[in-house]
């Protein structure tokens, strides 16, 4: 994993670091520590602020260096805006953005003083809690493989920032309300690292066995291996890592945190994991094929919102399982034509071995109904190019069979901005998977190509289960940068599903 940023609060009329941040509003409105700075060092902030045009708008930021009588060596002035209007995602954001302001000052410790009174909603100990948040989501980078004599950070800072001390007016309130966010960007962090380590390191026995780590925050876990499926006659799942020398495995993560009633429904999470994709027989081309080590991005936000949940202790049961295989050529690789048996009983024609996310996900889907009878189905997939097409790396598409279940992820992607966008399910693309030789095909043509692969997926989803496929193909890896990402392996999609959880499945203990 990527340097840790340690993050304290401590109160505000605690020694600040030789680098400071302080906050103002709109009009260089200034929180009552930030007044009593610029009072001791002559009025420096307002006349850098006169002499740079800065008006505190969200975001911006001025410099003062070396200001005299207050004991730092840099003083850096970040804009809040309107904190009346902010809301919880602007505030994670401005975290973020802070923080790439204090890394491009090339120092190992910083302090943030947080004096302005939040808004009606956002007490100040929150607002700070929030802004912790962004800065350690931010402070990521995965820097595993740099050696020594090549391991600047991005700002070409060797030692780069280790410590930000945040200052606030309760600081052990700040600090309660930061654990459960400092869990989920945990569980984000564990995210990214597995979509970035190389497949080499990180092949399907190795990916399923990062799951074990979870026990040590209470989640059951159980590894399948290849004779535990075949017995659970999985031919759709095992018929892709076949061309592998790398056996395939299946990881099951059973968090039951529900007080008081732990043998309620959980909600169930699948993920694809593919841990390298050749394409197989139907292999890709090679420009860019070194990407599809981050074809298992949707195993890695199951495993990462499993520990988000669980660290955090959510009071919900939820599952979460991840089919590990790697795709590759080989004379005993599955080819285009052979028609194999998935867990279901339903058959399936091969009509290409590249189209073979859907074959993983369909044994695990199955599998999840069967074992665990959950309330509601999300799978995680970087199935198609054809959903970066449609929307580019800025969304992932979601397909639903439930209107209830699509305006509750809605409304999580809103909360956290890992965006979604409703694309359609239709019995005309079900139609086009039909195959003449077997029940139904694993490919559907050039057309609507995440449209009937999803509906492919729908065929394994059992009567009156709410479902929904997210298809992360275009932000799990190589997405859009932004204040609180940096990263190649993006770790999208755990904050979204732990907000759906928390708002919509997770039991109040009020």
């Amino acid at each position: 994993m990527s340097d840790r940023l340690d993050i304290s609060f401590a109160p505000l009329s605690a020694d600040a670091e030789a680098t400071t941040v302080v906050l103002s509003g709109e009009g260089l409105e200034l929180g009552a520590k930030a007044k009593e700075i610029d009072s001791k060092s002559g009025g420096a902030i307002a006349k850098a602020a006169a002499a740079a045009d800065y008006k505190g708008k969200l975001k911006s930021s001025i410099e003062i260096l070396a200001p005299a009588k207050i004991g730092v060596e840099r003083l850096i002035v970040a804009g809040f805006g309107k904190a009346a209007s902010l809301n919880e995602l602007q505030i994670v954001e401005l975290g973020g953005a802070i923080l790439g302001q204090i890394q491009a000052r090339k120092c190992s410790s910083a302090s943030l003083i947080v004096d302005v009174e939040g808004t009606d909603d956002i007490k100040a100990e929150t607002l700070a809690a929030l802004l912790a948040q962004g800065a350690q989501l931010r402070h990521y980078a995965f820097k595993k493989y740099l050696t020594k004599k090549n391991s600047d950070d991005a700002n070409g800072d060797k030692a780069g920032l280790k410590k930000l001390v945040i200052h606030v007016a309760h600081p052990d309130k700040a600090k309660a309300a930061f654990q459960p966010l400092k869990a989920v960007v945990n569980g984000v962090n564990l995210a990214r690292d597995l979509v970035n380590e190389p497949a080499n390191i990180l092949g399907p026995v190795e990916l399923a066995e990062k799951t074990k780590a979870l026990e040590k925050l209470g989640v059951d876990v159980e590894i399948l291996d290849v004779g535990d499926m075949q017995k659970l006659k999985m031919g759709s799942l095992l018929c892709v890592g076949q061309g592998s020398e790398r056996p395939s495995r299946m990881a099951v993560m059973v968090w039951n945190g529900a007080k008081g009633n732990k043998k309620a429904k959980p909600v169930c999470f699948v993920g694809k994991g593919v841990v390298f994709d050749t394409g197989g027989i139907s292999i890709k081309g090679a420009a860019g094929m070194e990407d599809m080590k981050g074809d298992m991005g949707g195993a890695a936000a199951v495993i990462g919102v499993m520990h988000a949940l669980a660290e955090r202790k959510a009071n919900v049961n939820a599952v979460g399982l991840i089919g590990c295989v790697e795709n590759m050529p080989s004379g005993n690789a599955v080819r285009p034509g052979d028609i194999v048996t998935s867990m279901s009983g339903q058959t399936i024609e091969i009509i290409n071995t590249d189209a073979e996310g859907r074959l993983v996900l369909a044994d695990v889907l199955w599998y999840a109904q069967e074992k665990f009878k959950p309330k509601v189905v999300i799978d995680l997939a970087t199935l198609t190019g054809a959903i970066m097409i449609a929307l580019g790396k800025e969304y992932a598409g979601i397909f639903v069979n439930d209107d209830k279940l699509a305006d509750e992820l809605s409304s999580a992607s809103k909360a956290t901005g890992e965006k979604v966008w409703r694309m359609p399910l239709d019995k005309a693309f079900d139609k086009a998977m039909d195959s003449k030789n077997a029940d139904m095909k694993n490919a559907g043509g050039r057309w609507a190509g995440a449209a009937t692969a999803a509906a492919f997926l729908q065929r394994f989803v059992q009567k009156d289960t709410p479902w929904c496929h997210i298809d992360l193909a275009g932000t799990a890896m190589d997405g859009a940068r932004s204040d609180i990402n940096q990263s190649w392996g993006s770790g999208w999609g755990v904050r979204l599903l732990d907000r759906f959880v928390a708002e919509h499945h997770e039991k109040s203990e009020k």
